[in-house]
Order: C-alpha cells, then structure tokens, then sequence
C-alpha cells in the first residue's frame, strides 16, 4: 500500500482548515530532465526544507524532490505544537544515558526550539507563532509526576519557564472537568504548521534552492552511489538526504525496520464566538497525558482546533469527523453537538523508543525521521543538523545517532498488526485512568 496516494489524491491537499488558510502557491514543476546537484533532498516537509534552505545558504546546489506538495504530510497537518526538549522526558533520558549525554539532548531539543523562533523571524515566516503550552493531567497520579518533573527540569536543568499549575489554575486556563492540574510552559507554544512549512520552501527558493513537486523517489542506491530515481528521470548528487518521515514507502529497507507510519486525526469547529471563554481563556495550546494524546488549542478565527481519537490501520477511517469528536466531548462535553467544518488525517512516523531515527547510511547519505509527534522542532532541527554534517560539522548529528535504535518486530511487513495490538492496550489504560 503506497501511503502517499492511499488515503490523498495526488497533488491535492487534503481539506483542512489549515490548507483554507494558507496561502499557496501553484503546482511547482515536477522534475523533467536528468540533473546534477550537490545534495538531493528527497521530501519538503519540515526535515527536507530545513535542510535545502541551509545547504542554499552556503551556495550548494540544493535540488527538493517532493511526490506530492510542499509541507503535504505530517508537516502540513499536525496539531502546531512547538514543544521543549525531547519526544522521551529527561527523567527516562538519564536513566539511559550519563549526566553528560543526558544533558546534550536536553541542550539539542532546546536548540530546536529556538531554531523554529529564529527561522521565522529571519525569514518573515507568517505563521501565528504564539507563546505558551500547557501540559494538562488527567488524573492526580499523572499530576504528581508532572509536577515532580518540573521541578526536576528547574533544579538539574535551570529551565525557569516551567509553572505547576493546580486543578484550580489549570481550569482558569482550560475550564474542562477532564483536567486534575498540569504544567504551563511559557517558552514553548504553537503556530500554523503549513504555513511555517510553505514560508521555509521560499527561503530556501531565495536561496536557490530547486524544489519539484508530484516527483517521487522510485530508488535510491543502497551504497554510496548517489543516482536518484524519479518517474522518468534522475538526481546524480554528492549527497542524498532522506527526509521521507513517514511517506518512506520502499525506499530503504533499514530506515522503515526502525519506523512506523502511523495516523492520526484533526478537527476544526465552526467559529466558537463567545464559547471560546469556556474551552481556553487565553490563546495558549494544551497536550494531555493520555498515551493516546488530545491536543488542541483556538485558531486565529475562533475556531477549537483538536487532535485526538485512534486508527491502527493505513486507511483513513471513513468518518473522521465522527472518530475526533469523540474524546472532544470528553474533554469539552457542552461541546457534544457543535458543528464540525473541517476533518482530516495525516501520517507521521514513529519509533519503538519514540526518540527520532537519525543516521548516517553512508559516508555521503543521511536520514532523518520517526519524530513520534514531536516533530515541529526536532523535524526542522534535523534537517539543519544534517546540512551541518555535510559541510563537516557532525557533533548534533552524531549525539542523535548515537542513541540506540530498536528495530520493530516483525519487521516492516508484520509490523503494523503487532504496533495494532499494542497501542490497544494503551488505549484501554487511557480509560481505566492508569
């Protein structure tokens, strides 16, 4: 099953509330001649324009293929949440990892933070960047744990943006009866993530970047010879970037043993007009500690923004609608009937870990991905970590790569059945509240 085309038709966007609001450029041209680069990025999400835009900036020859749109999946359609530090907590990193290691990670997730902040004020990214997320309890016991963590962060780590907020102070933000308390994270927060997608193709095109759109990939060499493949035509480059995420498909038999493409769902209300008050009375995002997560957050225009519900197969359910709305009334239950103007799916990728897949295949050929839904600064931290080690300046990229990976069992062909049954029986500890 190709994911790029099963549940999208090709070169469209799906219809989301983000795509109605971004402002997009027509179809780029697909690649229709055979060409030399010195680096070849295959994907425009995050990773692959990160890394084209600062490859461009050093004047190499950057080529972007692409099989559908720029930012067309996960990058153009996650919940925006711009969040602080690693996909895994610092607590498990240090059981893992020395005080040295453990702290460098912490310092890298910092650093894709303030990269995402950095890119969008150089670049005059128009993309509602906007402070502030909260981290919301579902029960007392994960309350405690949050609120050990932060403490943990403030002491080991100086990381002085952190509040523990009470069920009272987590209700003055977030009036949902679902909540026991949480954290609020005043440096981290949220943006339009195809709008911060489409702003980083054009720096990188300011830069000289060449990015061709519906050009997929059908091969790339397994060793060190770079002649990439698309329908008719090829790359012949110094490097190959992938930046595939979860839309790999075939390309690499190693990367998709280590990650996992999986789907998740979002909705957009009708505009809430005065409601607004009675889901968050400031503009600020919320994650939940369920292990199937809910995040959501109010758009530019009023409207309740969520993410949540379950799928364990590669088909978009028919109904997406109907699948989100579900844990939305558990969390906001006055909104049980609100109107529904926009549903949509997307396809990240994770890891068994849920700490990104980053390595170096080949002296000359790089692969980032497996974001586990952290990836709006890791993704973008990525891609400029691996234009860093091309010109030679490997230490991020080699501290991320360091970190062991564990394939999936069963490998890429059994794989989703048995990440099925095992992400059901998470779900029913999300409702037994353990």
């Amino acid at each position: 099953m190709n994911l790029l085309y099963c549940n999208d038709k090709r070169g469209q966007y799906p219809p989301s509330w983000y795509v109605a609001t971004a402002q997009r450029t027509s179809i780029r041209q697909p690649l229709r001649e055979n060409i030399t680069a010195d680096v070849c990025v295959i994907g425009a999400g995050f990773t692959g324009l990160s890394a084209a835009l600062h490859l461009a900036e050093t004047g190499r020859k950057v080529v972007v293929l692409e099989a559908q749109r720029v930012g067309f999946g996960a990058s153009g359609r996650n919940g925006g949440l711009l969040i602080s530090g690693q996909r895994i907590l610092q607590t498990e990193l240090e059981k893992r990892f020395d005080r040295h290691t453990s702290l460098r990670l912490w310092q890298l997730g910092e650093e894709a933070k303030r990269l995402v902040k950095t890119l969008i004020s150089k670049h005059n990214i128009d993309c509602h960047l906007t402070p502030g997320l909260a981290w919301a309890a579902r029960n007392a016991r994960h309350f405690r744990i949050l609120s050990v963590y932060a403490h943990h962060l403030q002491e080991k780590y100086t990381y002085k943006f952190l509040n523990v907020l009470s069920t009272e102070a987590m209700h003055e933000l977030c009036p949902s009866p679902a909540y026991h308390g949480g954290l609020f994270d005043s440096d981290a927060g949220h943006l339009h993530p195809l709008k911060f997608a489409l702003g980083l193709a054009r720096a990188a095109e300011r830069a000289n970047a060449q990015i061709y759109e519906l050009s997929a990939v059908t091969s790339v060499p397994k060793n060190s010879s770079t002649v990439i493949t698309t329908e008719g035509y090829h790359v012949t480059a110094d490097h190959v970037l992938f930046a595939c995420n979860g839309y790999l498909g075939n390309l690499n038999h190693q990367i998709a043993t280590h990650v996992m493409p999986i789907n998740n769902f979002m909705i957009a209300t009708c505009p809430l007009e005065q409601e607004t008050k009675h889901v968050l009375t400031k503009n600020i995002a919320v994650h939940d500690t369920q292990f199937v997560v809910n995040y959501f957050r109010l758009s530019a225009d009023k409207r309740l923004l969520f993410g949540g519900g379950e799928s364990y197969g590669y088909r978009f359910p028919s109904n997406i609608a109907s699948v989100v709305r579900k844990p939305m009334r558990e969390i906001f239950p006055h909104l049980h009937n609100i109107r529904i103007d926009y549903a949509w799916g997307g396809t990240l990728a994770i890891t068994m870990k849920r700490f990104p897949y980053i390595l170096r295949l080949a002296p000359n050929i790089f692969s980032a991905s497996g974001y586990s839904g952290h990836g709006i600064g890791t993704a973008t931290h990525a891609g400029q970590l691996m234009a860093l080690a091309i010109q030679g300046q490997s230490d991020g990229l080699d501290v991320m790569a360091s970190i062991p990976s564990t394939p999936f069992p069963g490998g890429s062909r059994f794989r989703s059945p048995l990440l099925a049954l095992a992400l059901s029986w998470y779900a029913l500890r999300d409702k037994l509240g353990i």
